[in-house]
């Protein structure tokens, strides 16, 4: 009785709002501390899962744009090896991915990486303070197969149909740089060979792709073929087209130099260039000629494209001011201008530009063995009758695209250096 005759009396002299507003204040505290401890434990979780999405393939499971850019170098040194591989040894490179391993699905790559992560983050925690880290095989896949795929797979928005030894290598491993990129390292040649085994087939190519970033493939011969404009047209009449151009004669020679490393048989290139050398008939039946006519490729395509969904960039300038072509790729793809001439310096033994992480001291990439070959040195005559061949195409070129590439002032000969 004497509790309750007290309780009373305090009750009647603290006015009720006063009362309220003290309970309410304890229950908010209390709430707070419950919504803490739950914070705590979901970011726990969070934790685990990210552990398992580190180890899986980089095109499914990656989730922020900053692990694309940190990423992009081993898909890059990964096709270089292909590529390598394949013309070193003048097999398929379909046939060298098989034999290496190069699907990064298989379980023998899951369980490397996933030893590496745990590694990893105990040397940082260390096992005995976070046991919870150190989990088994099946434990991480488990939690990797719980996690949703990120992004999805797409028909690529972006294709560089050409040309061949313009420069298309240099300007898609350069591209692959920027995190809203994601392309496909080989050449899927999917409307030119492939055409009939469906998009569905194509579209599996391609890596998986978050919101606003630019599906991409670059398969050089799209652009001499008569089908592909229609082809690609069908599947998407509004995607950007890239076509990297380079002074056609100088082209040619580069064309014939990766010939002559896999096939030193064949005969010289002034003979392959002529079907009468007295009379000056040249023989433009050759592929490594017909590609130069740039203008006559470029009509199929204007059946079916604006210009103004083509872009066109100069294998020269690719040379010289990478920075400065790669910000109008950027322009015309959408994206943010971030691969810059930091990104850059000039490889002197190889006489191209080659990619740097300026944000790290790692070692920069170059293109493969297969890239930088010195030209052999072609008759002065030869090289200024290509010149005088090509000429009104490369006026007409000029006329169609609205732009001059200035390949005129290279008709003094074979200038020293040109390389592959």
């Amino acid at each position: 009785m004497a509790f309750w005759s007290s309780t009373s009396v305090f009750t009647s002299k603290v006015p009720r709002k006063i009362l309220f507003m003290f309970t309410l204040s304890l229950s908010v505290t209390y709430l707070f501390y419950s919504l803490m401890s739950c914070y705590n434990s979901f970011q726990f979780q969070e934790n685990y899962v990210y552990q398992g999405r580190l180890v899986t393939e980089e095109t499914t499971f990656v989730t922020l744009r900053e692990k694309l850019y940190s990423t992009s170098s081993q898909v890059y040194l990964d096709e270089e090896f292909i590529e390598r591989t394949a013309t070193e040894q003048t097999i398929p490179v379909s046939t060298v991915r098989n034999s290496v391993g190069i699907d990064e699905r298989t379980a023998g790559w899951v369980r490397a990486q996933a030893a590496t992560t745990r590694a990893a983050t105990a040397a940082a925690a260390g096992d005995h303070e976070h046991p919870e880290f150190s989990t088994t095989d099946s434990e991480l896949r488990r939690v990797v197969n719980c996690t949703s795929d990120y992004g999805v797979k797409k028909l690529p928005q972006a294709i560089i149909i050409g040309v061949k030894k313009g420069g298309t290598r240099a300007l898609l491993e350069a591209l692959r740089v920027h995190p809203d990129v994601r392309a496909v390292g080989n050449e899927p040649h999917f409307f030119d060979r492939n055409y009939e085994k469906g998009l569905d087939w194509y579209r599996e190519l391609m890596p998986s792709t978050l919101e606003g970033q630019i599906t991409m493939e670059k398969t050089p011969s799209y652009f001499v073929t008569n089908s592909a404009p229609k082809r690609i047209h069908s599947m998407a009449r509004d995607i950007k087209l890239i076509i990297v151009v380079r002074n056609p004669v100088t082209r040619a020679i580069s064309d014939y130099t990766q010939t002559l490393s896999k096939r030193p048989e064949i005969p010289t290139f002034e003979v392959l260039a002529f079907k009468n050398r007295t009379l000056g008939l040249i023989d433009a039946s050759w592929s490594a000629l017909r590609i130069g006519i740039y203008a006559l490729h470029l009509e199929s395509w204007m059946q079916y494209f604006p210009l103004s969904q083509m872009h066109f960039v100069s294998g020269e300038r690719l040379i010289v001011d990478p920075a400065g072509e790669m910000a109008k790729v950027q322009d015309f793809l959408g994206l943010k201008r971030i691969v810059t001439d930091k990104h850059f310096y000039f490889n002197k033994t190889k006489g191209f530009p080659c990619l740097k992480k300026p944000e790290d001291s790692s070692t920069p990439r170059c293109l493969g063995k297969s890239k930088g070959r010195t030209h052999p040195k072609i008759d002065p005559d030869v090289i200024r009758r290509l010149h005088k061949f090509y000429k009104p195409f490369n006026m007409m070129f000029y006329q169609m695209t609205g732009q001059n590439f200035q390949w005129e002032l290279e008709e003094n000969g074979n200038s020293p250096g040109f390389r592959d």
